[in-house]
């Protein structure tokens, strides 16, 4: 069971990158986990990151490249990633949450709820008015998590069958 005190929240990569390149424990195997789960879920499984959709792989080879507008934050829990969270650049004073992911280890422990948060401060930081997202309709746990955070079901500006669109104002 995780101590919830000790779920640490950094900015990926964050100051705390090496001189010699070397960045902290990032987000690529939970963004692995997340977008590999996800084709599960939508009954399109695929054998690894190799053959994930393109874009979804660029995302977890090279998260510096695909994220390179947008914050990152990366939960901890005992120095090993535990969870994570997309914080996009504003666009016309609202941001979007994308990619929450925690490890299964860690669920129920807190970190969701902690990322979350620390991405609703981000976007406060950034001056943003409203945070939205997109979340499948079968992750009825998320949805919980965002509503007890504050979102809100929203009309879809996402046209995809299963999708449920949500909102929090700042």
């Amino acid at each position: 069971m995780t101590d919830r005190t000790a779920v640490r929240i950094h900015r990926w990569p964050g100051q705390d990158a090496s001189p010699h390149g070397l960045l902290p424990p990032g987000p690529a195997a939970l963004l692995a986990a997340y977008h590999l789960r996800t084709q599960e879920e939508k009954g399109e499984a695929v054998a690894g990151v190799d053959a994930l959709p393109e874009r979804y792989r660029a995302e977890v080879l090279d998260p510096l490249t695909a994220f390179a507008d947008d914050v990152v934050l990366v939960a901890s829990v005992g120095g090993r990633p535990a969870g994570c969270v997309v914080v996009t650049a504003p666009v016309d004073g609202c941001s979007e949450l994308k990619r929450l992911w925690t490890d299964e280890a860690c669920r129920g422990e807190g970190v969701g709820s902690a990322l979350v948060r620390a991405a609703l401060a981000q976007a406060a930081e950034a001056g943003v008015r409203a945070v939205r997202l997109s979340v499948w309709e079968w992750r009825t746990g998320a949805i919980a998590l965002y509503e007890r955070l504050g979102f809100t079901v929203v009309d879809s500006w996402d046209r995809r069958d299963g999708l449920v669109c949500m909102r929090a104002d700042m």
